[in-house]
């Protein structure tokens, strides 16, 4: 079997016919009910949340939305959120922790969007509230990267007492040719920037900032890759049962306690 180098990983996070979060929540949870808007007068498609059931206990599910063609991806806008997709993963998560609902995030995004209008309604302050609200919030949250996890607008679903990734996403401060472009003014060098940039599965859970890599299959998993989902179903039955056994207190200090570790 040939040795995936990062930027292999990259471009498997990044393919077409990867499964995207319609797909996950399709095979893992019951009777998902999307809820939409931010409250303040707009609804972002590249955030997809709402109410399920999985194994019979309900949870609150939110995460970055891709497509499957041009079309979709144009309507999610690639899985690149404005700040009204991160008000409402907020809006969610507050209304997860007043009932009392574990909370599963799907992460896979290139990153915030970063457009002038993104800008201008406050993108950067509706991460930063995304971000310290989740590091405070008294439910559990498990958060799973599936392919790309990139800057700002990864971490703003990712503040969890447990980070999981699959084995061939990726999770980094910005996309390799950001960072290439950036460094050496040359976006061309993006394979030697994801080796730099050790944003890998294996390497972020040797350094500690993953719980949990997830094996795909050979080549990378698939929407009929059903081995992985049960794999995956399992997995997050038994670590939300033992979350769960944990006082509001407890998982509140515990995910302080493990990001203030990464500092």
């Amino acid at each position: 079997m040939k040795k995936l180098s990062a930027y292999d990983r990259v471009e498997i996070a990044r393919s077409q016919v990867r499964p995207v979060i319609t797909d996950y929540i399709e095979k893992l949870f019951c009777d998902f009910t999307e809820l939409k808007g931010d409250r303040l007068g707009k609804e972002d498609a590249s955030i997809l949340g709402g109410i399920a059931f999985f194994h019979d206990i309900p949870v609150t599910v939110i995460g970055h939305r891709k497509g499957k063609n041009l079309d979709e991806n144009l309507k999610f806008n690639f899985g690149m959120p404005g700040p009204e997709g991160y008000r409402k993963a907020l809006r969610l998560m507050e209304q997860a922790e007043k009932f009392n609902r574990p909370i599963i995030t799907f992460i896979d995004t290139p990153g915030a969007y970063p457009g002038l209008e993104a800008e201008e309604n406050g993108q950067g302050i509706a991460i930063a509230k995304s971000i310290a609200r989740m590091s405070s919030l008294k439910v559990p949250v498990v958060a799973i990267v599936t392919g790309e996890g990139n800057s700002g607008g990864a971490l703003a679903l990712a503040v969890a007492n447990e980070v999981w990734m699959f084995e061939n996403a990726v999770y980094s401060i910005l996309s390799p040719e950001g960072f290439a472009s950036i460094l050496w003014k040359d976006s061309k060098r993006a394979k030697e920037a994801s080796k730099l940039m050790k944003m890998t599965a294996g390497e972020l859970y040797q350094s500690g900032f993953v719980d949990k890599v997830l094996k795909e299959p050979e080549g990378g998993v698939l929407e009929e890759s059903e081995d992985f989902y049960k794999e995956l179903d399992e997995a997050l039955y038994e670590k939300l049962k033992e979350l769960s056994d944990m006082s509001p207190s407890k998982l509140k200090l515990s995910r302080f306690e493990k990001f203030r570790k990464m500092c």
